[in-house]
């Protein structure tokens, strides 16, 4: 919301307008007004509460209904990954593309559970379904190969997607324990507090199941995804690892092979040598292997807060512009 208003003049010199019409949350409920939320509430100083806006603005949960009071012409979809079902957000993004509104969302889930299914949907009712920010934040990996490598051929992929486990690594070659290095990355805003889709490979297993659904042609489910995270890794072997130049990294993987496309997420010790080695903090990197180019690779170096943001605000952009 604050990015929309930063950039707001470069909006409307695309010709674009924009207010918000609709927010909902677990805190605040379902609010709609088609003229227009005030965004200096939104955006304001102090926890935003429901007592902030008139009760007539309060709609039901049913998101359809929601999405019709708020007249919405397109979705930010940004609930929490689910990574059993991808719900609710495949439904969100349902009745966004039913009720004949864009969908752009951050949540991984439905590119994974669902993405056939809604890119036909979206196709349909003539509105756009799209995700970038759901790996490498707003890095533009998806519109990299839907835009600019037209029948490309792409052999496989390798890369750290997860920030979270980069900075509890980091942390313990420190010295501290993995529980000290969690604790640490929480503080500093990198983890959530429940941070077992992170620890756990769910969230990098997410992702790369996406790039293979969407890049590589090859539904992927999340199932089909060999993963460990890094809970078993003690500080000895992450002390080691660094001190015998091989620093552990939770390494995904993707390769084509005559029976399909194998995809795997687990700590591997990496070379120093390897660029991978050196990707820390909240950076991350992917190394694509295609027929054209053999290695392509893709770096993003410590995003600051707006880079998921910007994802979807460039999604946002091509929606309008469709």
């Amino acid at each position: 919301m604050r990015l929309l208003a930063d950039r707001d003049a470069e909006l409307r010199a695309r010709g674009i307008g924009w207010r918000i019409t609709g927010i909902a949350s677990r805190r605040l409920g379902w609010i709609a007004d088609p003229a227009g939320l005030d965004v200096s509430l939104l955006g304001g100083a102090g926890v935003i509460t429901p007592a902030r806006f008139p009760a007539a603005l309060r709609q039901s949960n049913n998101v359809l209904e929601w999405l019709r009071a708020a007249r919405a012409d397109a979705l930010f979809e940004a609930t929490p990954l689910n990574v059993e079902n991808g719900q609710p957000a495949v439904d969100h993004i349902r009745a966004a593309l039913e009720h004949g509104a864009h969908a752009v969302t951050a949540n991984k889930g439905p590119v994974v559970y669902a993405y056939d299914e809604l890119r036909l949907l979206a196709a349909t009712h003539g509105k756009r379904f799209l995700f970038e920010s759901t790996v490498m934040d707003g890095v533009p990996i998806f519109s990299l190969f839907r835009d600019n490598l037209p029948a490309i051929h792409l052999h496989g992929f390798h890369g750290i997607l997860n920030s979270t486990t980069n900075v509890i690594l980091a942390g313990m070659e420190d010295g501290l324990s993995f529980d000290t290095a969690l604790k640490k990355a929480q503080e500093i805003g990198v983890a959530e507090t429940d941070a077992s889709h992170d620890v756990e490979g769910w969230d990098a297993a997410a992702k790369v199941a996406a790039l293979v659904t969407v890049l590589m042609g090859e539904r992927m489910p999340l199932s089909e995804v060999q993963r460990e995270g890094i809970g078993k890794l003690t500080e000895g072997q992450v002390l080691a690892a660094r001190a015998s130049g091989a620093p552990y990294k939770l390494v995904c993987r993707a390769r084509r092979t005559d029976q399909g496309v194998t995809a795997t997420v687990g700590p591997e010790q990496v070379p120093l040598g390897d660029p991978l080695a050196w990707v820390a903090g909240t950076s991350s990197m992917v190394y694509f292997e295609t027929d054209v180019f053999p290695g392509l690779c893709v770096t993003e170096e410590n995003p600051g807060l707006y880079a998921t943001a910007y994802g979807m605000l460039a999604d946002f952009i091509k929606a309008a512009d469709t």
